[in-house]
């Protein structure tokens, strides 16, 4: 399928939504005015319509100009948006991509039919500058290949088990929280020594982004790169292991995990 020719609409365009919309288009591989984005409110569609997207409050309308249905509503709204689309839905005509957390493919095919192809498809926000890590699951090589194909264009991927898909939303998509708060905290600590606060966050980040390079090129452990900068008695060890007696790694570990715990119970539709 050429992707650049796909017509696709984004039902819920919150926070994640919308940085979808927009990644694919600063990709430079797909067109705004292929792709449709829904909110309720119309005033909110307001900046999305002067981006050259097609915006509606009206769900059926977005689902008929459509090939690919990307549903990014909240858990609580999947089952009041299926009940509203689902006449809209051909199986023969239309995929569905779900970001919606916790609801599994057999729960979405419940609720549009058993004929629908399902991807569940998980990206964090970093998706808007083209850096998202997207977790995709499916059982159709078609669609996932398709889901693959559109979600290299805007940051990594891994296709991975349906079964892992909550773990890969705490640690992927609340990821870029657990993260954000490290680097704000890390800023901080530099405001703490010194530096003005929109220097010491420029460092920080940078920084941060320095780390990840490494092990993202370079394939490295990040324990190997934390070697290469601790010397005896040197002042790198010395943070690190008053950080650890905080409970720096084990605080960031039960973050995950309780994030995972959460992700399963947000979709309550449960068989």
């Amino acid at each position: 399928m050429n992707t650049s020719e796909l017509k696709i609409a984004v039902l819920g365009c919150g926070n994640i939504g919308s940085a979808i919309a927009l990644g694919l288009v600063k990709s430079g591989k797909f067109s705004a005015s292929n792709i449709y984005c829904t909110k309720r409110k119309k005033d909110s569609l307001t900046k999305y319509a002067d981006e050259g997207f097609n915006t509606t409050t009206d769900n059926k309308e977005a689902v008929k100009n459509s090939s690919l249905i990307i549903i990014a509503v909240t858990p609580q709204q999947l089952n009041e948006l299926a009940a509203e689309i689902k006449s809209e839905i051909d199986s023969e005509n239309h995929k569905i991509f779900s970001i919606v957390s916790g609801a599994s493919i057999k729960q979405i095919k419940k609720l549009f039919g058993d004929d629908v192809p399902v991807v569940r498809v998980m990206p964090n926000t970093a998706i808007a500058i083209q850096e998202s890590m997207t977790c995709i699951s499916g059982n159709e090589k078609e669609s996932i290949d398709l889901a693959v194909n559109i979600f290299d264009n805007v940051g990594k991927t891994v296709v991975i088990a349906e079964e892992l898909m909550v773990p890969a939303t705490a640690l992927c998509a609340c990821g870029i929280a657990f993260f954000m708060r490290a680097i704000r905290a890390a800023s901080q600590g530099g405001i703490e020594i010194g530096f003005h606060a929109e220097d010491a966050l420029f460092m920080a980040a940078q920084t941060s982004k320095g780390a990840s390079a490494l092990l993202l090129r370079q394939g490295s452990h990040p324990e190997r790169e934390v070697d290469k900068v601790t010397t005896p008695q040197g002042c790198t060890i010395s943070g690190l292991n008053q950080m650890e007696h905080s409970g720096f790694s084990s605080s960031l570990i039960k973050g995950i995990v309780s994030s995972a715990e959460k992700a399963a119970t947000l979709y309550s539709n449960k068989d």
